[in-house]
């Protein structure tokens, strides 16, 4: 069994993986070949959002988008401490700080009610995450960042592909960031990312950024970054992109199959609101005995994940950036376990997750 099985998924398009691998190899052209621009206006349309500029990583693709808003050192960017810990890096490393707000207990996003109290007037961003595959309260968060004059960019590494109301992750606030990486909703087979945005001029500043800050040849405006994502990169994605709304399906049934069950046995799990979908990029639940719980499934050769095992603001190089506490990402961090989530997860084996779960649990 397989956390995230890729093989089958690479069985399914195997031939049309080939044929466009083998036609960047003919062409040549590694690095802004045509498949990149190709894949933009796809995603473009797939998002509802008039710009995409793909980028060499999620993690890129949100620091692209601080330097593009003029994140400054001193400058304060909102964000959660219950995410990877690239959501935080590209903040210190623009010399800003991440000041961290505590998520809610039953989604794991960033808590919008507690937003409000955290912004300063050095406060220039706010960066919610939409873990686990699905959005956070954007709707709020946006309505909060017009009353202060603040950008909202929002890491949806984990969502690509998800609903809130009528909208499409990527296409929830000012900028949207997605992660191509391989275990993603929508991967690659190496690192790369999407930059989404509606605004003409933030779109022109991260076309020129991701390349050396050049706005044109050998002529350089701004200080930029080598952040292209190679053209092999975007064939595979492309490729992949073609099945992706049906896979979004089986995760969706695969998803309410588990909730279903969990909810039956009273087994705590993460939850879904209402007016919004996930894509299931990790499915979770709570356990407080996490460690026998693995062993017992590890014994049955079902594979498990702890995403996060640590909130960021635990960690030594973050640790002097938490204004606050959050009582709420700390127990959280110790309950929390991933079960093998992909759309080509079976039946049958889904069964036996949940049966052993079950089994465990009733001693």
């Amino acid at each position: 069994m397989e956390f995230i099985d890729l093989k089958t998924q690479q069985d399914r398009i195997k031939d049309d993986l080939e044929r466009r691998i083998k036609k960047v190899l003919d062409h040549g052209n590694y690095i802004m070949g045509p498949e990149i621009f190709e894949l933009e206006e796809k995603l473009e349309t797939f998002t509802s959002t008039k710009h995409c500029i793909t980028v060499s990583s999620g993690t890129d693709a949100l620091l692209i988008s601080l330097m593009a808003i003029g994140i400054n050192p001193g400058d304060e960017v909102i964000t959660t401490p219950f995410t990877w810990v690239s959501t935080a890096e590209v903040i210190a490393l623009l010399g800003a700080i991440p000041v961290f707000v505590d998520i809610e207990s039953s989604t794991c996003n960033i808590d919008q009610s507690k937003i409000e109290s955290a912004v300063t007037e050095k406060t220039k961003a706010i960066m919610p995450v939409s873990l686990y595959g699905q959005p956070s309260d954007m709707q709020e968060i946006n309505q909060i960042a017009r009353k202060y004059g603040l950008i909202v960019i929002e890491d949806a590494a984990q969502s690509f592909g998800a609903k809130y109301k009528e909208d499409i992750s990527c296409n929830l606030s000012d900028i949207g960031c997605t992660s191509f990486f391989p275990s993603k909703p929508l991967g690659c087979y190496g690192d790369g990312g999407a930059i989404f945005t509606n605004d003409e001029n933030i779109a022109q500043i991260c076309k020129e950024i991701r390349l050396h800050g050049a706005e044109s040849k050998h002529w350089h405006t701004r200080i930029g970054v080598g952040g292209r994502m190679d053209t092999l990169q975007a064939a595979i994605v492309l490729s992949k992109l073609e099945g992706f709304p049906s896979e979004i399906e089986r995760r969706l049934t695969i998803g309410d199959r588990y909730n279903n069950f969990f909810d039956s046995q009273s087994i705590e799990r993460v939850k879904q609101k209402e007016d919004r979908t996930s894509v299931f990029a990790q499915y979770t639940i709570f356990s407080d005995h996490r460690e026998k719980l693995t062993n017992h499934l590890k014994q049955k050769k079902i594979p498990t994940a702890v995403h996060y095992k640590f909130p960021i603001n635990q960690s030594p190089a973050y640790i002097n950036f938490c204004r606050g506490k959050t009582p709420v990402s700390d127990e959280v961090s110790t309950r929390v376990l991933s079960l093998p989530m992909h759309p080509y997860l079976t039946e049958e084996d889904q069964d036996m997750i949940m049966k052993s779960i079950k089994d465990f649990s009733a001693k």
